[in-house]
């Protein structure tokens, strides 16, 4: 019997510990993230900005990609390119048409690990200006660890290229603008 409780422990402590999936809000109230956007100016400069109201959680397991996830909700209104006669016009109809679209979101249906550790590739669906469209991005882990406050934090960036015109923005802002580049900064804390 003794043998056999012997035998018992030293399987335990030989196989594999995987850890379980870890949920996490986006740190929104310290604005530990950001979304921001990247667009060309008639080809001579760049119009950049952000969303200032937004809020997301993710789930991430270190062990298997396939059961990471995201979601993020935006508040269309909170647009911010630093110039307010032009987030009036962004806000307007011929752009983001905020009245009628309060809200943009993003929902991942699935995660790949990339080639890298800390790589992945999330797959979804991004609704914008009321037209849903599966879009991938590149994400990229920053890091992860306890905070000073006793919680634990993960961090991740990434990026995409989309067409406006894709999502029905069709107001003509001539070639140069015709993509747009649109960048996460996600850091969440471990719930």
């Amino acid at each position: 019997m003794k043998k056999t409780l012997i035998a018992a422990a030293i399987m335990l402590m030989a196989s594999p510990v995987f850890a379980a999936p870890e949920n996490y809000v986006v740190d929104t109230d310290g604005m530990h993230a950001s979304i921001n956007f990247k667009i060309n100016h008639l080809g001579y400069s760049w119009v950049v900005g952000r969303f200032n109201d937004f809020k997301g959680n993710f789930v991430f397991d270190e062990d298997d990609a396939a059961n990471n996830s995201v979601a993020i909700t935006i508040n269309t209104n909170s647009v911010d390119s630093n110039h307010a006669e032009r987030d009036r016009h962004v806000r307007s109809k011929d752009f983001l048409d905020v009245k009628q679209f309060p809200e943009a979101s993003f929902k991942s249906t699935s995660v790949t690990q990339g080639e890298d550790a800390g790589e992945y590739q999330v797959k979804g669906d991004l609704t914008l200006h009321g037209v849903t469209k599966e879009v991938v991005f590149e994400i990229e882990e920053v890091g992860a660890g306890k905070d000073p406050w006793g919680g634990y934090r993960r961090g991740f960036e990434g990026e995409m290229t989309l067409k406006p015109s894709d999502f029905g923005i069709d107001y003509d802002l001539g070639p140069a603008a015709a993509t747009m580049e649109l960048e996460f900064i996600l850091e969440g804390v471990k719930q």
